[in-house]
């Protein structure tokens, strides 16, 4: 049996919360840390199109970069409908919904416990890498003005 991390919880927060305003549909997160060697809790989240489900792709990344968490892999076929996001401790599967039916990891995992969302999703304690990672914003780069001599 693997023992619980705290950190990877703490992750588990970050990533729902990312997810969770991104409008990420069906947010699931199971804790299978008692049937699985190799991780300790499966995120499960549906996209509404191929756009939204890249769009969750992207913000995940940005978070997890910013959290300096180290990625173990990302696969994700072009139109797949599936994307799998390994951080070791946490393993996130974003889906179309048609594909979430289908592979039913729900119903794969059906004896792992399932974490109450209503926790994960408390605003975090003033936690400055959440708030910075919230509001930093890129500039888009402008030509420079010419001046009238």
């Amino acid at each position: 049996m693997k023992s619980k991390k705290p950190a990877a919880l703490e992750m588990v927060k970050m990533v729902c919360r990312a997810l969770d305003e991104k409008k990420a549909g069906a947010l699931t997160v199971l804790d299978v840390s008692e049937q699985s060697s190799i991780t300790d809790y499966l995120v499960l989240a549906t996209a509404t199109s191929e756009p939204h489900l890249r769009a969750l792709r992207v913000e995940l990344e940005k978070v997890l970069d910013a959290a300096q968490v180290h990625l173990v892999g990302m696969e994700a076929p072009q139109q797949s409908g599936w994307i799998v996001i390994d951080a070791f401790d946490v393993m996130i599967h974003l889906f179309l919904p048609e594909m979430r039916e289908r592979y039913g990891l729900e119903r794969l995992w059906q004896d792992a416990t399932e974490v109450s969302l209503t926790k994960l999703l408390k605003s975090p304690t003033a936690s400055p890498g959440a708030r910075s990672v919230k509001t930093t914003r890129v500039a888009k780069s402008r030509p420079a003005k010419k001046h009238a001599r």
